[in-house]
């Protein structure tokens, strides 16, 4: 399709929505119907068996396929998710992390078997394992292992597909951990310092090419609502990019030293209450990463308005991307140089954000870089920390939300009037037809081929090389992701870093937390012992930011708390509630698998006896859903627009005393 083109009009960014879900088929079918209607980019979303290195029949995958993104297990998925798609002239954005370098092994597989040129393939693959440990949840593999596939991806990538962005710093996901803008910018910067230290130390690349490798580091930022902070943060953060590239690597070429970025904003913040106002808040935030010449992004993606209800339909998905095409084609925003260049208030904004990142980052530094700040714990404790704060403001009404803390009172949404309630619904037999698809992947392979590749790639773990060519190696003979990122796992072994809650700070409404202190002390009394509250998170959903304000305030409430962070299955769940005594379990589940992970821990609760152990559920949970699980027997369900957290502390203590009684 043309677009709009004019010699004085700065040129538009690259828009993309983040899509797929159920099959590779499905997610293919809606790409091309998007690019029909004027996306310029694709935007892979993956389910968390694949981002978390497990194919679709393992048992942690249960309930989770293809519910938040595309499951792609082995190259016959690739080829089916870019059938029809030109490859060469796509731009392709993946969301993917700890197993970056197998999905780029098959998207390179596929792209030969299409013969597109690697020169000319351009696109991204997310691939920052730092902010996985600290806020979304899908890393694997401990940080020096995670820190070497990345380094190798670089250099693999810069030699051989230059316009491959191979990593996508992301702060994306650490202003919804809780992030403030100094946080952000600083924490983000030092895992780019992290990286390219990397790259430099690993002599994979030579000096004077170091260049071309700060040339290949994209960054995916967050844009919140408060859009003039989020511009000067924006501005702060490609000053800072420039500067540190220069004076720490010694990179002389300005275009090399060029902040790149891309966006979607804040999905998280949007909001289950009145979701008809998240339209106004996404459109305030695409304008803080547009307006702003001087630090306008490359590419946006933006939400739907309905996603804090479930997955958007293909309607939902093309209003976000007519916002961007209203934006960029019918205003005049693109037709002026920077609209804020000589602002005495922005430049004081931008100089106070970066003041401020430049301590942070010289801290963080001292204590020898972002790696050992997340293995000390003071990253995601520091997150915790400013999200209980933030969420502190919302529940006292000192931060106002719309329709959630202020003017509640609405009429019904004849958006969400329809049959499927205003989002998708994957269908429960997608699941099981992955199963079967990938048992027969595997039963027509060469298996000779398959192990023989899988042990090169064993062997290869083992030494310094460049894990590539093994992986390449791999995706031409059918080696599944499982499979891929079990020999690794065997190597490297699996990792767990720090919750953050033990030395996060909480509190809360000091008179209403002191009437549930109150209950759980005399509750804890007549037990004879502190009340034990359990808090899992079953399944692969990583997404923890909840779970840990819970257990914080829990904690400050005079709970005893049970967290052992995320990605346990309904078994290990049971075993801690066994083994610890607890009086009550909650299940935080925001991938939509809670239909199938509550019932198995319920399940597996009586059948160890522990009938009065009430279960509690919190989630992204629409209310036909709630209702179910509630005659199944939990005792009470949360959802986001449940923000008081004191005060569900409270009806948690009513469950509590309901199953004593």
């Amino acid at each position: 399709m043309p677009f709009p083109s004019d010699d004085d009009r700065d040129r538009a960014w690259l828009m993309r929505t983040y899509a797929g879900h159920s099959s590779a088929q499905a997610s293919n079918a809606l790409y091309r119907r998007n690019l029909s209607k004027g996306q310029t980019g694709l935007s892979v979303a993956f389910d968390l068996p694949t981002q978390t290195g497990y194919d679709p029949d393992a048992e942690l995958a249960k309930g989770e396929v293809g519910k938040v993104g595309v499951p792609v297990s082995h190259v016959g998925d690739v080829r089916t998710l870019f059938d029809g798609i030109p490859m060469e002239q796509m731009n392709t954005s993946m969301t993917i992390n700890a197993p970056a370098m197998y999905l780029l092994a098959l998207y390179l597989t596929v792209a030969e078997e299409h013969e597109a040129d690697f020169g000319k393939l351009s696109g991204t693959t997310q691939n920052d394992i730092i902010k996985e440990y600290l806020s979304r949840g899908t890393y694997v593999f401990p940080p020096g292992p995670s820190l070497r596939l990345i380094t190798d991806m670089i250099a693999y990538t810069v030699a051989n597909v230059p316009k491959w962005n191979p990593i996508n710093v992301c702060s994306y996901h650490l202003q919804e951990a809780g992030a403030t803008p100094v946080q952000e910018v600083a924490f983000a910067l030092c895992t780019a310092i992290a990286v390219l230290d990397s790259v430099r130390e690993s002599g994979q690349v030579a000096e004077d090419a170091f260049g071309d490798v700060v040339a290949r580091i994209s960054f995916f930022v967050n844009a919140g609502v408060r859009f003039v902070e989020e511009m000067c943060k924006l501005r702060a953060f490609g000053q800072l990019w420039d500067e540190i590239t220069e004076q720490r690597y010694g990179v002389a070429d300005p275009k090399h030293r060029r902040f790149r970025y891309g966006v979607q904003v804040n999905s998280l913040g949007l909001t289950e209450a009145q979701p008809e106002n998240n339209v106004y808040r996404i459109l305030l935030e695409m304008l803080a990463v547009t307006m702003s010449k001087d630090a306008r992004a490359r590419a946006v993606q933006l939400p739907a308005w309905n996603e804090a209800l479930g997955l958007p339909r293909a309607w939902d998905q093309q209003w976000s991307l007519r916002m961007q095409q209203v934006l960029a084609f019918e205003s005049d925003l693109l037709e002026y140089e920077d609209l804020f260049a000589g602002s005495t208030v922005v430049e004081a904004k931008v100089a106070e954000i970066k003041d401020g990142a430049r301590a942070e980052i010289d801290k963080i530094l001292g204590m020898g870089g972002a790696v050992e700040a997340v293995e000390s714990g003071y990253l995601k404790s520091a997150l915790v920390s400013s999200l209980a704060l933030r969420r502190r403001r919302m529940e006292s009404g000192e931060d106002v939300v719309v329709g959630v803390n202020t003017f509640t009172e609405t009429e019904p949404n004849p958006l969400q009037g329809s049959e499927d309630g205003g989002i998708l619904t994957v269908d429960k037999a997608v699941e099981q037809s992955a199963k079967d698809a990938i048992a027969t992947w595997r039963a027509g392979r060469d298996a000779a081929a398959v192990d023989e590749a899988l042990r090169g790639l064993r062997d290869a773990a083992k030494t310094d090389e460049n894990l590539m060519t093994a992986s390449l190696a791999c995706a031409k003979v059918g080696v599944t992701v499982g499979e891929w990122a079990g020999v690794l796992r065997e190597v490297f072994g699996e990792y767990r870093p720090p919750t953050g809650v033990s030395g996060a700070t909480g509190g809360g409404n000091e008179a209403s937390l002191g009437e549930v202190q109150q209950r759980v002390r005399a509750l804890g009394d007549q037990l004879g012992r502190p009340l034990k509250f359990l808090v899992g998170k079953p399944g692969l959903d990583g997404h923890s930011n909840g779970a840990e304000q819970i257990a914080v305030r829990a904690r400050d409430a005079g709970f005893e708390v049970v967290y052992s962070g995320i990605r346990l299955t309904p078994g290990q769940i049971v075993a801690a509630a066994v083994e610890e005594d607890v009086d009550v379990v909650g299940l935080s589940i925001l991938s939509g698998s809670h239909l199938s992970a509550v019932p198995d821990v319920l399940t597996g609760l009586r059948e160890a006896g522990l009938d009065d152990v009430p279960v509690i559920a919190g989630g992204i949970i629409p209310e036909a859903d709630a209702a179910q699980l509630r005659e199944q027997g939990v005792a009470r369900v949360f959802t986001p627009k449940d923000f008081e957290i004191t005060r569900m502390l409270g009806e948690i203590v009513d469950a509590i005393e309901e199953a004593r009684s």
